[in-house]
């Protein structure tokens, strides 16, 4: 087991990540990627395993908040089910065929794609754009295409899934509200087969690693996953007392940060 000191670290990951969820409706995963790569590497993990075992137990952890917001979105009504299967089937098969190629990418350049992406969210925050609407129907087609693109970024992004699926939705003229609870809901598949993808790709790699799933800390998921879960509804009723726009860019702004503490702590393995 790992020592008490990374337990506790665990923990406070998890409450950290699960407030920000709560509250900004967000997964965590911008804060959560880099904060894990951070937290393997000082636990004496090789660099060179760090960010692939980070995204992997970042989309694990996932798992559970995405059940819980499903839930509740669907207890309200508010998802549109019928895109869900197109888009489900799209991200499903996006994030499974690049947990296999991620693996073959050096750490380096998972990290570079991964800050360049949080810039681009951080960016969209800022300027507050939004895609311009199309009105035209939306086929299944278009549905499993657009989802494959979403599920391979969010693959390499572990954040993506949510911010792309939205403003997909929210581009094909979904309401705004029925665009994040649709998001919630393609987000639990997306989680479950980015990890078994992880798993699998990442399974002779980390055969020397204790308590190891593939590409997935066992530990790390456990912990995190739980108490996350536990401190999302105070995050909830913090939302509806603070301003939701400043508490946007704070977290943009802090995410871009730790990517770039990231992408510093696996620039030794560039070559």
């Amino acid at each position: 087991m790992p020592e008490l000191t990374f337990i506790i670290v665990y923990i406070l990951t998890g409450i950290t990540v699960g407030f920000i969820a709560g509250l900004l409706g967000a997964v965590g995963g911008g804060i959560l990627v880099p904060l894990l790569t951070t937290i393997f590497t000082w636990q004496g993990i090789n660099p060179e395993y760090a960010i692939h075992l980070a995204l992997g137990t970042a989309l694990s952890c996932m798992i559970l908040s995405s059940a819980a917001s499903t839930r509740a979105h669907a207890a309200r009504q508010a998802i549109a089910w019928k895109l869900v299967g197109g888009l489900a089937v799209g991200i499903s098969a996006g994030a499974f065929l690049t947990t296999h190629v991620a693996a073959a990418i050096k750490p380096f350049y998972i990290a570079v794609f991964f800050s360049a992406f949080m810039a681009l969210i951080a960016l969209q925050v800022f300027i507050k754009w939004q895609p311009s609407r199309d009105n035209r129907p939306i086929r299944q087609q278009e549905l499993i295409t657009s989802g494959f693109f979403i599920g391979a970024v969010s693959a390499l992004a572990a954040v993506g899934g949510g911010f792309l699926s939205v403003m997909y939705l929210s581009y094909k003229n979904i309401d705004i509200k029925r665009a994040v609870a649709t998001s919630a809901a393609i987000g639990l598949p997306l989680a479950i087969v980015g990890s078994v993808g992880y798993m699998i790709s990442g399974w002779s790699d980390t055969l020397s690693l204790p308590l190891t799933l593939g590409y997935v800390y066992l530990p790390a998921f456990v912990v995190i996953s739980v108490s996350s879960v536990l401190m999302a509804p105070l995050g909830v009723r913090c939302s509806h007392a603070l301003p939701e726009a400043s508490l946007k860019k704070i977290f943009a702004i802090l995410s871009l940060l730790l990517s770039i503490r990231m992408l510093f702590s696996v620039s030794t393995l560039q070559m």
